[in-house]
């Protein structure tokens, strides 16, 4: 379970944004806090914290100084800023500081789950430890910059989408279309569809699991368990 910190000095943007982070399998929100000096109490008192999303505009210090007080202190947390801060220095100045991540507010649940999965990525891969090829830093320094989910093409449901997405997302092995639409209720040729759409978006993967007759069947995992 990666253990997450919600900071944002609106009291209730700070609920939202850990009742998203609660809808994510794998995390769970160790705190919130609404200010730079509560913030780092929160982080003396919650040593095993993995992840700090971080609002800039706090009421007594910026995100950034609290960043910088943390590497100070010694606290190995990510930090993801999550703020409505756009210019281009703040950003920059967040870079040099090692945020993993800079979200503009106001963004959706489905944006912030997209960085969280991406994230999870990166724990198991950095987790795995060994050496790394050039192929593999790559991927590790471009974990976050996948683009933010994209709308549904024209005839797709996005009720469907999730019930497809959830599915496979929560099947502890690669499912085949058929087993899909058995588990939702769908066709299996939208099962099908749906799941392509997954695949294209970089959200799944396909594998072939071949039988006795030597025909491949399409089986989908989703990506995060890859």
């Amino acid at each position: 379970m990666i253990e997450v910190l919600v900071v944002d000095d609106d009291v209730r943007v700070a609920r939202v944004n850990a009742a998203y982070v609660e809808r994510v399998p794998g995390f769970h929100v160790a705190g919130e806090a609404h200010s730079a000096g509560e913030a780092l109490r929160r982080l003396e008192a919650l040593p095993g914290l993995d992840l700090v999303l971080m609002d800039h505009c706090l009421p007594d210090e910026t995100g950034l100084a609290v960043v910088r007080e943390m590497r100070r202190r010694g606290h190995r947390a990510d930090v993801i800023m999550v703020t409505a801060t756009r210019d281009v220095s703040t950003v920059q100045a967040a870079m040099r500081q090692g945020a993993l991540h800079y979200l503009v507010k106001p963004f959706s649940f489905a944006g912030l789950r997209t960085k969280l999965e991406a994230y999870a990525r990166l724990r198991r891969t950095l987790d795995g430890g060994g050496e790394a090829e050039q192929a593999d830093v790559d991927r590790i320094f471009g974990a976050l910059s996948a683009p933010s989910e994209p709308g549904l093409p024209k005839g797709h449901s996005p009720a469907t989408a999730d019930l497809v997405r959830r599915c496979l997302m929560n099947a502890e092995v690669p499912l085949s279309a058929q087993e899909i639409a058995e588990r939702t209720g769908v066709s299996r040729q939208t099962a099908q569809r749906y799941l392509k759409l997954l695949e294209r978006t970089g959200r799944a993967r396909l594998t072939l699991r071949y039988g006795d007759a030597g025909r491949p069947e399409h089986r989908y995992v989703w990506a995060a368990r890859v």
